[in-house]
Formats: C-alpha cells, structure tokens, sequence
C-alpha cells in the first residue's frame, strides 16, 4: 500500500474482446454498452468499482508495490508501527487508489480492517471506512471465498491483471512480496517504493521475494520524522 505497508493493526501498521472478458470475469459483472464504453455493474447490485467507464486507448493504469521496509530489507507487520504523519500518509494514498492486489497472505492480515474495533482512533477508523471502500483483488487458489469488495482471483490472475491495467486509470497498489515477485517476473509492475524505516530485524521476509531486473531511481523524500520512501522503475 503502500496500504500494503499497514499491518494488521496500528502496531503494523478497446483493449481486445479477451482482455474485457477477464476483467468481466473478475468482477462477475453484467455488461453494456454505452457510447463505445463497456459499463458494468456487479451481479449483486452494488455500484460499479470505478471500472469500465473509460473508453479505449486512455492511459493505462500503474501497479505500485510498496511496503515498510526495514534498514536490512525485511517486511514484517509486527516489526514496526507507522507514526502519525506515515499513517495519514497512507490514509490519503489509499483514498486515491484505484484498488489493490493482494496476495493471500497480506490480504488475511488487512481482513482486520473490514470489522470495526470500539478501540480504534479517529485516524484508525479514517483509514478503515477508506479502505474498505476500495475494490480488490484477491490472488490464491487456496483461499474459497474473501470479504466485501474484492474478487478472488485465481490462476488466470496474469490475463485480469492485464486487463485491468489496460481498463483502469491511476495507481493500483500490489500487496504481498511473493506477488510482486510473480508480477515483476511477468513485467507487470511499474513502481517500487521502499518505505525505509530505521529498524533491522535480522530475518523474515524480504520486500523482494526474487531477484528484480534492473532498477532505477526516480525519487526519494522524507515522511515524517523516521520514514524515507525511494521510488524505482525498472531500468
């Protein structure tokens, strides 16, 4: 997320006709035309995720994975907690997302944010009604259902993700180092942004499950008093 980035708590704080299809596919919608664009609304009834209403040939959108990261390269949701610039910060990213990817892993671990907890702060609960208002995707064969807002993707998660970047506009954000690792293989992430925090846990998962191609750096800047995000893009 870097919502990506949050922990489970505080304390982790026309493209082609196929292309449609996988992205229908995903979202079980129902479909329309109107005007040249393709509308769709989910089966359920609810109001369409922002997706569709876009005709051909607009710009694609971009897949950004970024998570806390500590100074020895490790993720890990219990290791280190966002202070309070980091998590507004992360309040108004998600808030402008498009949606998010997730593997299972990460994904079980922001279900926490889906039901309220009476101890939550303003901030907290900020960052659980913008969450939850997000659609996502949810990459697994092992997983049988997942909550409100997000689609379970399974092993044709390659063609949906294309179709999205190609049906989207803006950012949406990759969650989980082992799938970010299958979506570099695949050059399908566009951004990396380490949110480099001054811990070192010494083991654990690193932000990078497999070796990356070649990086370039395009920006770094402070968030808060602890917090330096480095962007890079495939060289």
């Amino acid at each position: 997320m870097a919502a990506s980035a949050m922990m489970a708590d505080r304390n982790t704080w026309c493209p082609v006709a196929t292309d449609s299809l996988a992205v229908g596919a995903a979202f079980n919608l129902q479909w329309a035309w109107s005007g040249g664009r393709v509308v769709g609304r989910s089966a359920g009834g609810e109001a369409p995720h922002a997706i569709l209403e876009k005709g051909w040939g607009q710009s694609m959108a971009k897949l950004v994975f970024g998570m806390n990261v500590s100074l020895d390269g490790y993720v890990d949701h219990d290791g280190f907690a966002p202070g309070v610039v980091l998590f507004k910060h992360f309040i108004e990213q998600t808030r402008n997302l498009a949606g998010s990817i997730y593997g299972r892993g990460l994904y079980e671990v922001m279900r926490y944010w889906d039901e309220d907890h009476p101890e939550w702060d303003a901030p907290e609960r900020e960052f659980a009604e913008v969450w939850r208002r997000k659609p996502k995707w949810v990459v697994s064969r092992s997983l049988k259902s997942v909550g409100p807002n997000a689609t379970l993707v399974g092993d044709d998660f390659e063609a949906v993700v294309r179709a999205l970047k190609s049906s989207l506009d803006g950012r949406i954000d990759v969650g989980g180092p082992k799938l970010a690792a299958s979506l570099t293989r695949l050059g399908l992430v566009d951004e990396y942004q380490l949110y480099l925090r001054p811990f070192v846990l010494g083991r654990g998962n690193p932000f990078f499950a497999s070796v990356p191609p070649p990086l370039r750096l395009v920006a770094s800047d402070r968030i808060g008093e602890d917090t330096m995000r480095l962007t890079y893009v495939p060289a």
